[in-house]
């Protein structure tokens, strides 16, 4: 209350001064959500990426790895009064270039909507350890998305829907009560495949066509 903060982002800067350094400053985001807000949960990698790693190699190169249709798709859900969140195992080391490759996705002048992206407060060695050595990227992403949970009403699910890559990410999303039918996980060929009905093999593309429904 005392911010003032409007809804939505709101932009802030931390700053420490100090004898020898003088003042550092920290820039951020604060969302203001309402109570009942639905959010919607994105991971980044292989999911808003084609592939897991060479999604925030290739970008800097100037190629563009991302998943056809989903800007779109994101946008359209957004205006449809849902809430985005990205969250990524990758190591908070990586916001400035993970922020940056959310803000340089462009499907024809449709971008991807604004949101907190959440990233793993550990350094790139040990969050790359738990991924790639573990294989257990779940660790973070439960624990995250369970503190944020608890910013809401205690009876409510403010987690409506979910997209992964990963059995892992399926099944964080599932400890953090988001229903069976509304998990999408989608493969390096861009199928999205429905959890609750395996079967069901569809693309962000056509998800977008069917969105309003």
């Amino acid at each position: 209350k005392n911010l003032n903060l409007k809804n939505g982002p709101n932009d802030v800067i931390f700053s420490v001064t100090t004898q020898y350094q003088g003042t550092c400053r920290c820039e951020g985001t604060i969302y203001l959500w309402n109570w009942d807000d639905k959010v919607i949960i994105s991971d980044i990698d292989g999911t808003i990426t084609r592939s897991d790693t060479l999604g925030h190699i290739l970008p800097t190169l100037g190629k563009d790895w991302t998943h056809q249709g989903i800007a779109k798709l994101y946008h359209k859900v957004s205006q449809n009064g849902y809430k985005f969140l990205y969250c990524s195992a990758r190591a908070i080391g990586m916001a400035d270039m993970t922020r940056g490759y959310l803000h340089w996705v462009n499907e024809r002048g449709t971008v991807l909507p604004q949101g907190p992206v959440l990233l793993s407060p550990s350094s790139l060695f040990s969050a790359f350890h738990r991924e790639v050595i573990e294989k257990k990227p779940e660790k973070f992403k439960v624990q995250c998305l369970t503190d944020i949970k608890h910013l809401f009403h205690p009876n409510t699910e403010p987690f409506y829907a979910a997209f992964g890559n990963r059995a892992a990410d399926v099944y964080s999303y599932k400890q953090v009560g988001v229903s069976l039918n509304r998990i999408f996980t989608v493969n390096p060929k861009g199928e999205l495949i429905q959890e609750h009905a395996k079967t069901n093999i569809s693309s962000y593309g056509r998800l977008c066509e069917v969105v309003d429904h």
